[in-house]
């Protein structure tokens, strides 16, 4: 998603990185908030109420929504599975599965808004018979969940669908449904990511940066605690703190629009609708978070097939059908060389993997407009060419 050089970005461009600086938004933001101050003869009555207004608005959060019609079809401890078909299982149609990202904010990402839907998008590629699982936040019954009952999950929706299925995973999703694949090729017939971590030392990824800092020698004592202070689950507030301090311009930036634009109903309704998803936090269950920083982030065994669950090692050459990469440019999250490294251990043939990569950052591979509207219908027709 770009934005004209007339106009200054919007929330949602400083939020989805299009490659404008944060901290010269925040600058040009207040700049425009004093002007317009002056212009209008503003009294120090209505600046405060204004300031009062803007406090109200950035306070009060929501419990974020799914914008398109479905049903959910079954619930298990971890996830639950919504039903997005517009047909029925004798349609002809190879099921799609999506696997949504789970970093301590609600699955909706992959149905944001009418005008920005993942799902909207799948269906409207033809892929009419289209699933996605929702993680459930973490209770004190689940917080020893472990990768087992992921894929578990997982497996079970699989077979709900049919025991066939398109994959795909938006970042933490991608990586469990590149496992996924990696263990049950037979159930895979098409595997797409986006913003998925592969190689999670590759590039210049902030995740390894934090690592470095905190967990020096490797030394996962500062997770441990985290865990421990949550009662055995990494509170979401936890993961919300970290993404905000890993780029606090974003934030400052955001809000400084708001207050620029808050007589602007619709500018005030776009930022409710974002930070009800980005702010409304659920909890990851502690023992698989710290087998995923442990395993992944810590040891990279995912890419060297020395990752062992239930027994058996992950092999991704075992990894043979079509593969979709999507990647942006600015993601400070999971740079493009982390996630294309996919196409390097798998057996798929060269001439069924595609890759493409948006301008954007992390948050704007699922639910921006850029990548929903350039990106991933293309990648989707390639979905679609081999059901």
């Amino acid at each position: 998603m770009t934005t004209p050089q007339t106009c200054p970005p919007t929330f949602e461009d400083i939020a989805m990185e299009d490659g404008i600086s944060s901290w010269t938004a925040l600058a040009t933001s207040t700049a425009d908030y004093w002007s317009s101050a002056i212009q209008r003869q503003a009294t120090p009555l209505q600046l405060i109420q204004e300031f009062g207004q803007w406090l109200d608005v950035s306070a009060n959060r929501g419990r974020p929504s799914w914008s398109t019609p479905h049903e959910i079809v079954f619930e298990a401890p971890v996830a639950r599975l919504r039903d997005f078909s517009t047909s029925g299982r004798r349609a002809g149609v190879i099921p799609t599965l999506v696997l949504p990202p789970q970093a301590g904010h609600d699955s909706c990402i992959v149905d944001y808004s009418p005008q920005q839907s993942q799902m909207r998008t799948i269906l409207r590629a033809g892929l009419t018979r289209a699933f996605t699982l929702d993680w459930i936040g973490a209770t004190a019954a689940t917080r020893d969940a472990t990768i087992d009952d992921y894929l578990s999950v997982i497996d079970q929706a699989v077979d709900h669908a049919g025991g066939h299925v398109n994959l795909i995973g938006n970042c933490q999703g991608g990586w469990l449904a590149t496992i996924y694949a990696a263990l049950r090729p037979d159930k895979v017939n098409t595997l797409t990511i986006g913003g998925a971590p592969i190689d999670f030392h590759a590039g210049e990824p902030v995740i390894g940066a934090v690592m470095d800092r905190v967990a020096p020698g490797g030394d996962l004592g500062v997770y441990k605690a985290l865990v421990a202070a949550g009662d055995g689950v990494l509170k979401g507030e936890h993961m919300l703190a970290g993404f905000i301090i890993i780029k606090p311009d974003n934030e400052l930036a955001r809000q400084a629009q708001l207050l620029v634009n808050i007589h602007d109903a619709d500018h005030v309704a776009r930022y409710r609708e974002f930070e009800d998803w980005f702010k409304f936090t659920q909890d990851i269950p502690g023992a698989f978070y710290l087998w995923i920083v442990e395993h992944l982030f810590r040891d990279n065994e995912l890419l060297h097939g020395k990752l062992e669950i239930a027994g058996e090692y992950v092999d991704l050459s075992r990894i043979a059908c079509p593969l979709n990469l999507l990647a942006g440019a600015t993601d400070h999250i999971t740079p493009p060389d982390q996630v294309f490294a996919l196409a390097d251990v798998a057996s798929t043939p060269a001439a069924d993997v595609t890759r493409r990569i948006t301008t954007g950052g992390h948050l704007g591979l699922f639910m921006g407009r850029e990548a929903l509207e350039e990106h991933w219908p293309p990648l989707l027709e390639q979905v679609v060419r081999h059901s």
